[in-house]
């Protein structure tokens, strides 16, 4: 019973990035109009919570360490819950910028300490099992979220939605409030001291470029969270409801693609599997550029394609980048996530411009983000490859 409990808690901080992004995501539109904002001034609100997010990414690690992880983990939940209670009550759009960008400085500490958790608290043979719960709920719940808050803004308002955010808070709060400290051995290196971990990954050239060219293939996924909510809901007319759905579609083809993977890495070789995977986003960003018809279909079908092969991309790729690193694992772990969600907001910046055809930006960003990384991997995949069999020697 206590295992489930920690289990159920786990799960919730872990999930709390797109229970905070996603099922926000239909309001986007209503706060545009309420307000008389432009799309990309409120798209800010998105942008400053991924961008506050993966900076405190990296505080938490090394804080808790040294200081334990309760103690980090009720400062960063009481920020999140503090942050989402003033975004259910703010009257303008600066206002809800300033409390997102400290909501997303409070859900970083769910993440960031939610897997070291199953570290301190689980043998090897549980913790096997426990992340494969933890991959279904973390899949399940992008797909969720967006179809959970279309309906909390149909029934109610989208005040409410952040109303849910502050008692999914307050659950996780109280679970860490009754649970003892998980980890055992304190580090005595200070946390300052550990950062220096970051630079000394730097310096690593086969990681830095491997992760650098990756994080090519983010541009177009957060330009769609960014700007679907505006294509679907005021180009096309879509209700809250019926975005929801179609939004979550792309989880699901993620999903597909990442498990379809585990089949097919025992037929199929890991140089094919990303190489065909990236030749699939680069082909998806084309078919989205020379779609013929103006439907919302040119969006959802090149879309659920892309994802569906960036999510038979991201185990793979994803491990051999950790496989250049023979030390520091976590830190570079850490530094993956924070790249991948700078390069994110970055598109989301770029998405939120006035472009006349938004479907268009983001079958730029596939095409050529595809591209460039398909080359690139064509080009340097034999010395990424070395680094395999090495570390299994």
């Amino acid at each position: 019973m206590q295992n489930k409990r920690i289990l159920f808690l786990i799960a919730l901080l872990s999930t709390f990035p797109p229970l905070s992004t996603d099922m926000y995501l239909p309001a986007l539109p209503l706060l545009r109009e309420e307000w008389q904002q432009p799309m990309g001034m409120v798209n800010l609100t998105l942008i400053g919570f991924f961008v506050s997010y993966c900076v405190f990414l990296l505080v938490y690690g090394p804080i808790s360490d040294r200081y334990g992880r309760r103690g980090p983990l009720m400062a960063g939940i009481s920020i999140y819950i503090v942050a989402s209670a003033v975004c259910a009550v703010s009257n303008s759009i600066e206002m809800m910028i300033v409390c997102r960008v400290l909501q997303g400085a409070g859900a970083a500490a769910g993440s960031a300490l939610s897997l070291a958790m199953c570290r301190d608290l689980f043998d090897a043979a549980s913790r096997a099992r426990i992340m494969a719960h933890l991959a279904i709920i973390m899949a399940l719940a992008p797909m969720l979220a967006p179809i959970i808050g279309s309906w909390v803004i149909y029934l109610a308002t989208w005040h409410w939605v952040f109303v849910i955010q502050v008692l999914l808070g307050t659950i996780a709060v109280f679970g860490v409030y009754r649970m003892e400290e998980p980890l055992k051995t304190f580090t005595t290196t200070s946390p300052l001291h550990a950062f220096g971990v970051y630079f000394r990954l730097m310096q690593n050239r086969r990681y830095i470029s491997l992760m650098l060219g990756l994080s090519l293939l983010v541009f177009p996924t957060f330009a769609f969270i960014a700007g679907s909510p505006e294509i679907y809901m005021t180009e096309f007319g879509f209700s809250e409801r019926r975005f929801g759905i179609f939004f979550g579609a792309n989880a699901v083809f993620s999903m597909v693609g990442s498990f379809l993977f585990g089949h097919l890495s025992r037929c199929v070789s890991m140089e094919k599997i990303i190489a065909a995977s990236f030749l699939g986003i680069a082909l998806a960003g084309f078919w989205m550029l020379f779609w013929p018809l103006a439907s919302a279909l040119r969006l959802t079908l090149p879309m659920c394609t892309m994802a569906f092969f960036f999510g038979l991309s991201r185990p793979p790729s994803n491990n051999l980048t950790l496989e250049q690193v023979s030390h520091d694992i976590g830190a570079a772990s850490s530094l993956m996530v924070f790249t991948f969600m700078i390069f994110g907001a970055t598109s989301m910046g770029i998405i939120s411009m006035d472009w006349p055809d938004k479907i268009s930006v983001i079958g730029i960003m596939a095409a050529t983000g595809g591209s460039l990384t398909l080359v690139f991997w064509l080009r340097f995949k034999s010395v990424f490859m070395r680094a395999m069999p090495a570390r299994r020697k």
